[in-house]
């Protein structure tokens, strides 16, 4: 079968240029498309291509990259996401985020699978996207509307509630490194700083409203294929669970395993988790659930708070990272505090992991002496204290005071602080880790050191160490102890395995809970939907090849800006101090990097000193670059 080109992919690449106020649509390249796949495979190869380690994140050189795959906008489940992609303000580094919704299939109705904008326009825009091509549009009555208040604005002004839209809120203005963009008010791409990139092009929203559909090359083949997913999905023993309580379900479920991001990582146990749990969320506030564009798994929930002081309190979510951060993280037992606090992050258009690490990073230096309440504004910086919680989140968004400190993120904020504080900063290459204690998982804790982006469990996701199943470990792995969560042993190949896994999701823009973390569509299938919707064959070997070589490529990139073994780490805490006896299970575990690192590099076919890709490790996968060390390490904006 040969590739038949609008079927699948919708065949065009958005060129903007925002500092000359022009836009040009081009084809997107067979070649670039069939080794890498979409999504986050075309933003990468751009990225290497195009933003060399002398550019600026936030300079008009850089570029900023929405992508889409080639199942979005099909009925295939849970086929809709987009990756936006840039230089990251915040690490310095690979920038990469990834949100579901409706934007991505919207994109694809509009005839594109990539938008790539470079440049500064003289004064606020948006960029309207339609079958045509780009419309700039004056946005200077946007700046300063938060992220809800711009999407109505801008619904309003095209007077189409269907508009899709993305937007940059005032914490992307005002420079916080860590603001994303947001999709249908509550689905951020929220990791790594991408509405900082986009506020600093005078950018503040896209929106895409498109008139075309999505063909496949062989209708029938591919309605088969969808009806065995489906049925895969419905048969799955997580499938009910999943569709009550979605991701919330881990805040019960960590600290039962001991590694709960409890009071900032000084515990794996939160003594309140029965009062902020997903259970007690789905009893007290749940409305009803929602689900993304085509997926047959409703694991959001749009939620109320009827009374007390939030009364009136309505919201998409949240997903767990949400609700942990805002609860066990910073020591608050307060549901309706969490949730104010996260409706908040989503309104400023800031991430909940970095906003959340941010917030327990300041408590605990004011529980260890080393920032006063008067060097904190005033704010009492004991553990769960509602008032500060709030009140530092708008700190953080204004940049004013001790939240100017906080908006650059907790690597920045340790080296203006100093004292010693950059111990208790919990980051992974400037990216702030996640509310699961890397001591009580250690495939997580590899994937986290490894990933490409910075402290990030995304990049991975190896959820099978959880299983315990020492035979399928055996079999896949060759180590029975991969299945073992506390075990070091087996997660150099455990996590190439999930990393790969977590590549074709992001290139196909497919949901992880249903690709990565339900397996419902190994290679052979994958192969088999990806013929029946583009017309191109490939092999199980050939496709696994095109995820293993975009990890190499990601690689190469920050190698470029002079990332190697030794910043392949994790903050001291997780490999030096053990989890404390009030950690239940996991008590007494630390995390064993260096032994992990060996195996995966091994697993990799990267080089054991440097941790670099080798060259016959490039050369089998195609990949026609050299690796050049920078000279040093990022550190991104400040």
């Amino acid at each position: 079968m040969s590739a038949r080109w609008g079927c699948g992919y919708a065949g065009r690449v958005l060129l903007v240029d925002l500092t000359a106020g022009r836009s040009t649509i081009e084809p997107l390249d067979h070649g670039v498309a069939r080794r890498f796949l979409g999504g986050r495979g075309l933003n990468m190869r751009v990225l290497y291509d195009e933003v060399t380690p002398g550019v600026h994140p936030l300079s008009p050189e850089n570029r900023l990259m929405f992508a889409t795959g080639p199942l979005v906008g099909t009925h295939f489940p849970g086929a809709c996401r987009v990756n936006v992609s840039a230089r990251s303000p915040l690490t310095g580094i690979l920038g990469d985020s990834n949100a579901g919704g409706f934007f991505g299939p919207e994109l694809k109705y509009a005839g594109f699978d990539q938008v790539i904008i470079q440049g500064r326009a003289p004064r606020p825009v948006y960029l309207f996207i339609t079958d045509e091509g780009a419309h700039l549009r004056p946005a200077e009555h946007l700046w300063g509307l938060d992220v809800w208040e711009t999407q109505q604005a801008i619904r309003s002004e095209l007077g189409d509630e269907g508009v899709q839209v993305g937007v940059a809120g005032p914490a992307a203005e005002n420079g916080v490194l860590f603001a994303g963009v947001f999709f249908n008010l509550a689905r951020p791409a929220a990791r790594t700083g991408m509405g900082t990139v986009m506020a600093s092009k005078n950018r503040k929203a896209v929106a895409v409203r498109g008139r075309g559909m999505v063909r496949v090359a062989d209708p029938a083949a591919f309605a088969s294929l969808v009806g065995t997913a489906d049925a895969a999905i419905f048969a799955h023993p997580e499938y009910d669970a999943r569709r009550r309580l979605g991701t919330t379900r881990l805040v019960r479920a960590l600290h039962g395993l001991g590694c709960l991001a409890s009071f900032h990582f000084r515990t794996g146990c939160f003594p309140g988790v029965d009062r902020v749990s997903g259970e007690r969320l789905a009893a007290t506030y749940r409305v009803k659930g929602k689900a993304c564009f085509g997926c047959t798994i409703p694991c959001s929930r749009f939620f109320r708070i009827e009374s007390g002081p939030f009364a009136g309190l309505a919201s998409e979510g949240p997903e767990f990272e949400g609700l942990a951060g805002f609860s066990s993280r910073v020591g608050n037992d307060d549901l309706a505090v969490a949730l104010r606090a996260i409706d908040m992050c989503n309104r400023y258009g800031m991430d909940v992991i970095s906003a959340s690490e941010a917030i327990s990073f300041v408590m605990e230096l004011g529980e260890a002496g080393l920032v006063s309440s008067r060097e904190a504004d005033g704010l009492d910086l004991r553990w769960g204290n509602a008032n500060t919680i709030l009140a530092l989140l708008e700190k953080i968004c204004r940049r004013e005071g001790i939240g100017d400190v906080l908006a650059g993120g907790v690597r920045r904020a340790a080296e203006l602080i100093g004292r010693g504080s950059e111990r208790y900063a919990m980051h992974v290459k400037g990216l702030e880790v996640f509310q699961a204690d890397p001591r009580g998982i250690k495939g997580y804790a590899l994937g986290v050191a490894v990933a490409s982006r910075g402290g990030d469990h995304l990049r991975s996701e190896p959820w099978f160490e959880l299983t315990g199943d020492s035979e399928e470990a055996t079999r896949r792995f060759g180590e029975a102890e991969a299945a073992q969560r506390l075990s070091p042993r087996g997660k150099g190949r455990l996590v190439k395995y999930y990393e790969e896994r977590c590549a074709l999701a992001d290139c196909l823009q497919v949901c992880k809970n249903t690709l990565v973390n339900m397996e419902i569509l190994p290679y052979d299938q994958a192969a088999c939907i990806l013929a029946a919707a583009t017309g191109w064959e490939f092999s199980e070997e050939e496709l696994q090849a095109s995820c293993e070589r975009l990890v190499n490529l990601e690689r190469c990139y920050n190698a470029r800006l002079g990332l190697g073994r030794a910043d392949d780490t994790l903050p001291d805490r997780f490999t030096r101090e053990p989890l404390p006896p009030d950690s239940g299970p996991s008590a007494g575990s630390v995390v064993e990097l260096d032994q992990m690192l060996d195996e995966y590099y091994l697993a990799r076919g990267w080089d054991l000193s440097t941790g670099l890709p080798k060259g016959e490790t490039l050369s089998r996968l195609g990949l026609e670059i050299s690796v050049n060390p920078g000279a040093a390490a990022p550190g991104g904006c400040s």
